[in-house]
């Protein structure tokens, strides 16, 4: 019998497998950087450029900020988000080099085509000013990977309460558990409110399993408020800005004071209201710090020479600008009753020397298990949730993937301490008939369908899910275009034109039995999915383009299954792109992202692909035969 890891060799290995990971990321970083060209950067998100600097100034944390607006195509998604590192860089229109600035900046808010980046003091920003054709890119995010290994250290090391959660996470020794009669929560279901007491009990760990539609948000928020009616304050993580976000803005909706340390994706007045800076900006003695802090920039830029009181001047000036921020800290810190970050982010200095009864993970199985380690260290329990038949976190290195490091700490905490596990199983999303097929693939049948959306549907008597087989499908003699699929850039993916073209045409038959009216005045929604990015951008372009959805155009999204993950819509029409003679798939063998993907869709589902080459795998086999069947 194989002997098992300790639970020290189990996160030396995760140690190694992050390594492995940090180094493929960053070499695959700087091919791109040096092969790939600016326009195919813009298109893949990647980049801003053209972009013309608006203002620079000092935000409330006393960092230098330069405000940035982009001019290019302003419909390309971007993969720029808070905190991510970025380096600023000009080209020359003569040679089309690239000249890279030295010091990287850090992204602080991104709204629109208005980007705020933090950088270092001394930046030359009279350069950025007077560049000609200034861009900005995204930065290899040593960082994120710096937090994940400390963290995994501190736990190997760790004593007391760390090490303790460790060996437990590890082993098959029992969690344990204070025992109380359970208590009613009349808004909840029986398996949410079990859920919540479950987490009450625990003096460990528990995990809420929501699949799809089920609450499982509902189910975080309550026991959220219960375990602050025991504590103090609570620490709530999540590996996204946006998953944050979405906590803390229904835990401000139950009237909670939520402390959110970073910056908020959706920019709105209501999430900015809960900020660390806007809060911190808003308390009675910031202008005097800022005040204080504007002195001490004018003392050194006007230092004269010989001046024997410089020093002493600026000594006292910084210890009361530290004495202020202390105090303002520890005001907001002390009204907070959630603090709110992504799992890196909890590694910011603010919480140095904070200690929390509970940690609430959220979205916890699409995070690596080291970034899950970076908070443990301040708390004495941990409550994740999240559903790992959803997706993964995402590995660029197939060799650590395989050697194990897509596996969560949620994924080994679920096998190795089943009885701390409670799955949320009503759920209030689908169509009975779209559930069913994902409730019995990969919940043993164990999720069921809340009376008021079981027969949810458009038009009477529709068949909720349709597979329309592209290899079925003629094309006009004369056409140049075939179904079968075609590969775009070096790693920019897979398209299927004629596919594309199809979807459309689906969607647009479809709209026409339901009629234009009843469209617009019911705001029917319809999100068009593809795993594909090539495709995605393909379909967009399309819809762009085609006169019949015009009416439509703030109704329907298009975007990847990641793109698409924990929302909903009425219609869901999905693209699978994969058609060839050898039945190759991909990566849509993930079956992960096709329980996302089929999921989204409250009353209609139409899912378009090659049958022969989808149903070589068995899942897409039953899944044909599930919708025939219907």
């Amino acid at each position: 019998m194989e002997k098992q890891a300790s639970p020290i060799q189990a996160l030396e290995q995760q140690r190694l497998l992050l390594q492995l990971e940090y180094n493929t990321e960053k070499e695959a970083f700087r091919q791109q950087t040096e092969q790939i060209g600016m326009d195919r950067k813009v298109k893949r998100g990647d980049a801003w450029w053209p972009v013309k600097v608006s203002k620079s100034y000092y935000n409330s944390l006393n960092q230098l900020a330069i405000e940035v607006i982009r001019s290019a195509d302003t419909d390309i998604e971007h993969n720029f988000e808070f905190g991510r590192p970025v380096q600023f860089f000009t080209t020359s229109s003569q040679t089309s080099t690239i000249t890279y600035y030295k010091m990287t900046g850090t992204v602080s808010f991104v709204d629109g085509d208005r980007m705020v980046i933090t950088v270092p003091d001394g930046f030359p920003i009279i350069d950025l000013q007077n560049a000609d054709q200034l861009g900005v890119q995204l930065s290899f995010d040593e960082t994120s990977y710096r937090l994940m290994m400390e963290a995994l250290d501190r736990a190997i090391k760790g004593k007391g309460r760390l090490g303790y959660l460790r060996d437990l996470f590890y082993s098959r020794q029992k969690p344990e558990t204070f025992v109380f009669p359970p208590m009613h929560f009349p808004y909840l279901n029986s398996t949410q409110e079990n859920a919540v007491n479950m987490v009450l009990r625990a003096k460990d760990v528990a995990i809420v399993h929501g699949p799809p539609g089920t609450g499982k948000t509902t189910t975080l928020v309550e026991a959220i408020r219960e375990t602050l009616m025991r504590e103090n304050q609570v620490l709530v993580c999540a590996q996204s800005n946006m998953a944050v976000d979405w906590i803390s803005e229904k835990l401000v909706d139950r009237g909670i004071n939520v402390l959110r340390i970073g910056n908020p994706t959706k920019v709105n007045d209501k999430m900015l209201s809960f900020t660390y800076e806007r809060r911190f900006e808003a308390h009675p003695d910031y202008t005097q710090l800022w005040a204080i802090r504007k002195a001490i920039r004018d003392l050194r830029s006007h230092r004269k020479r010989g001046d024997e009181k410089f020093h002493q001047k600026l000594e006292s000036l910084k210890s009361r600008a530290t004495e202020l921020e202390i105090r303002i800290n520890n005001e907001l810190f002390g009204e907070a009753r959630v603090i709110a970050s992504t799992l890196v982010g909890s590694a910011n200095r603010l919480l140095d020397g904070h200690k929390f009864g509970t940690l609430f993970i959220d979205e916890a199985a699409q995070a690596l298990e080291a970034a899950c380690w970076i908070p443990m260290r301040r708390v004495s329990r941990v409550v994740l949730a999240g559903d790992h038949c959803q997706l993964p976190p995402t590995v660029k290195s197939i060799a650590a993937l395989k050697a194990g490091l897509g596996k969560t700490l949620m994924e080994h905490i679920v096998e190795k301490h089943p009885e701390a596990v409670t799955l949320l199983k009503i759920q209030y999303r689908m169509n009975d008939d779209i559930m069913r097929f994902s409730s019995n693939y990969f919940y043993n049948g164990e999720v069921e369908s809340a009376p008021e959306v079981k027969y949810r549907s458009i038009l009477d008597l529709d068949t909720p899910m349709t597979w329309i087989d592209t290899s079925q499908l003629d094309l006009p003699a004369d056409s140049d275009v075939t179904f079968k699929e075609q590969f775009v850039g070096e790693s920019f993916g897979r398209i299927n034109k004629a596919e594309a073209e199809v979807t459309l045409l689906a969607l647009q038959h479809y709209f026409n039995q339901i009629g234009k009216q009843r469209l617009l005045d019911e705001h029917i929604d319809v999100g068009i999915i593809s795993p594909y990015r090539a495709q995605v951008q393909y379909l967009r372009r399309l819809l762009t383009k085609r006169e019949f959805f015009k009416p439509f155009r703030r109704l329907i999204s298009v975007n990847t299954v990641d793109g698409f993950q924990g929302q909903e819509r009425d219609i869901i029409v999905i693209s699978l792109v994969r058609s060839n003679d050898d039945g190759q798939i991909g990566f849509l063998r993930d079956l992960r992202r096709m329980n996302v993907a089929i999921t989204r869709a409250r009353m209609k589902l139409i899912i378009l692909g090659d049958k022969n080459t989808m149903t070589t795998h068995p899942f897409y086999q039953q899944l044909w035969q599930y919708i025939d069947n219907l």
